[in-house]
């Protein structure tokens, strides 16, 4: 096994790792202070905080997985007490998350808290290209069975997920099967995911990513790349909420400040609230007015 030069016990880092006589690949992503920092935001029961921790540890797996320049949003809609998970990871693995629910949360797997739902997939270039989403029916009782079903169906690649979330970390594995470039092993893979099910849920959450792997790799001949940092990041701004104001036009914000005073907008991702008056609204728009010249031609 070659070691990358991946920092001791690392955190908040997604490790990179291929089978060099076989064509699969791994990665394994620990979220530490990123999923605390997305927890202190807001007080999500236990059932859905560990939902939640679940599908933020996939999409860092997934954005890694597709290289993405802009970013992927990965969404869960229900009809049951669990309304919606929603996770954005960007290209260079900052993420952010929030949730909505209603009334009590019993434990329970994901399809009990959900109910009749959909799961939602969105690739944001981020550079005014077109989007790309994806919607399908939720098929599986976990974060991981879902995820599994929708790739086995959109990406026609096996893919295998593990993944566990607590109060204090969300961790993720994910191994994939790639195209045959090489003289097939017919074992490789049954016996790459055989060896992946060994792995104990605290495991996964506790233990750093090179020990994981080698306990599960070390008569395989693997290769690691050096680890990569993750971490929380939200993209709203005071600067993004006033140019959303400014779509909505001078008409509409003046009509809603002589209703109610000010606007106030909520960042249901890192609860930051925004607050514009009339005198944030006239600057607003101020700077939309182009200048013009004092005289005129006839």
């Amino acid at each position: 096994m070659l070691l990358s030069r991946a920092m001791k016990n690392p955190t908040d880092t997604l490790q990179r790792f291929l089978f060099e006589h076989a064509p699969i690949r791994g990665e394994l992503v620990h979220l530490d202070t990123a999923w605390r920092a997305i927890l202190d935001k807001h007080d999500y029961p236990l059932p859905l905080r560990d939902l939640l921790g679940e599908l933020a540890a996939a999409a860092v797996l997934l954005a890694a997985t597709l290289k993405l320049q802009g970013a992927l949003v990965l969404q869960i809609h229900g009809s049951g007490p669990l309304k919606l998970l929603v996770v954005e990871c960007s290209g260079d693995l900052q993420v952010r998350a929030t949730a909505k629910w209603s009334g009590e949360l019993e434990p329970g797997t994901l399809a009990q808290l959900v109910g009749d739902g959909r799961f939602v997939i969105t690739l944001d270039p981020k550079d005014g290209k077109q989007s790309y989403q994806g919607i399908v029916e939720l098929a599986g009782s976990s974060v991981a069975e879902m995820l599994q079903n929708y790739m086995a169906r959109s990406e026609q690649l096996d893919t295998r997920l593990w993944l566990a979330a607590d109060g204090q970390r969300a961790a993720g594995m994910l191994l994939q099967k790639l195209p045959e470039q090489l003289e097939p092993d017919l074992d490789a893979w049954p016996r790459a995911m055989q060896l992946a099910d060994t792995l104990k849920r605290e495991e996964l959450l506790e233990l750093p990513a090179q020990q994981v792997i080698h306990r599960l790799y070390h008569e395989e001949d693997l290769r690691l790349f050096d680890a990569q940092p993750v971490a929380f990041h939200c993209t709203c701004s005071r600067q993004s909420v006033g140019s959303m104001l400014k779509m909505l036009g001078r008409e509409e914000v003046d009509s809603i400040l002589s209703e109610r005073g000010t606007i106030e907008i909520h960042c249901e991702f890192c609860n930051e609230r925004y607050e514009f008056d009339s005198v944030d609204a006239a600057q607003l728009f101020a700077e939309t007015i182009p200048a013009t010249g004092s005289a005129t031609r006839h």
